[in-house]
């Protein structure tokens, strides 16, 4: 099953690129805090018979180990998930925007950090493929255009929100591959969302947003369940399965298939049919990206 290890974090990387451009929309009237807390906390609730049946094996976890996963949360969890929503928000979900722009820097932080944390040794191969596979999402995504920042005075606003959440995201994939050293994925993904439901909590309260709950519409409760069983914990579930088969730099790569999701749904939800320069990103991403998931690191 390992030499499937990359297509499931390629599908949990399309899942989250479902997520913000189908599903999170709908919540566009509530606070984020809120937002983040309700689709940890369901997913944690949902789990919760994990954390029964692996109770002696979370006890037996160092301090290290749940150190890792409390970093996970919240940058991952907590800070990028509430970065990336509200800088969708500020640009009215335009998603070919210099928010998707700034999220291909997240491989860049998390190939920094899998040297520096993991000590994970990369050929020279990787880093040729890795840049390939960053270039062709570019194109992919932009064709020879520049990034659209007509998104009105808010747009630098949502640039700083998105550098946050690369730096975030990368950092969350590192740590997560350290996360998962004592761990199995089942065990990981519950502890992943039950440490982000504590963290949204305390911003919740603090915030005050806690009380909007009261203005979560039915289909909004209904799109947060979607979320829960499909993009969010369920994807969790698919990565880390995979990242605990694979490098954190392998997989930072592999989650490249988020831009390649949101160009196929820009081309079935509003029609924007990619011309021939971005089907050359597409090709590139593609191929590098198989590339990239079947080097051997050492």
């Amino acid at each position: 099953m390992g030499r499937f290890a990359p297509l499931l974090i390629i599908i949990a990387a399309s899942l989250w690129g479902i997520d913000g451009i189908v599903l999170r929309p709908s919540l566009y009237n509530l606070p984020v805090p809120l937002v983040v807390l309700i689709e940890s906390a369901i997913v944690a609730i949902f789990l919760s018979p994990i954390f029964l049946k692996q109770f002696p094996k979370i006890i037996a976890l160092d301090r290290k180990d749940l150190f890792s996963f409390f970093l996970v949360a919240l940058l991952g969890g907590a800070i990028g998930t509430m970065s990336i929503t509200k800088a969708l928000f500020y640009v009215n979900f335009v998603n070919l925007s210099v928010v998707i722009l700034i999220q291909k820097l997240q491989p860049v932080f998390a190939l920094i950090l899998a040297s520096i944390l993991l000590k994970e040794k990369l050929r020279k191969e990787f880093f040729i493929w890795a840049g390939s596979a960053i270039f062709g999402a570019y194109l992919m995504t932009f064709g020879l255009s520049l990034p659209n920042l007509s998104t009105g005075d808010k747009t630098a606003i949502a640039a700083g929100l998105s550098l946050i959440a690369a730096f975030s995201f990368g950092s969350s994939t590192v740590l997560s591959k350290r996360a998962l050293r004592n761990v199995g994925f089942e065990l990981g993904t519950y502890l992943r969302f039950l440490f982000a439901s504590v963290i949204m909590l305390v911003i919740a309260l603090s915030f005050g947003d806690i009380v909007q709950v009261e203005s979560v519409s039915l289909k909004q409760w209904s799109v947060f369940f979607l979320i829960a069983f499909t993009t969010g914990g369920a994807a969790i579930f698919l990565y880390y399965y995979g990242l605990k088969k694979v490098t954190a730099s392998v997989a930072t790569i592999c989650e490249l298939a988020f831009p390649l999701t949101a160009v196929i749904l820009e081309y079935f939800i509003r029609g924007n049919i990619l011309d021939a320069v971005q089907w050359v990103g597409v090709i590139i991403l593609i191929i590098s990206i198989i590339k990239v998931s079947y080097i051997k690191n050492h």
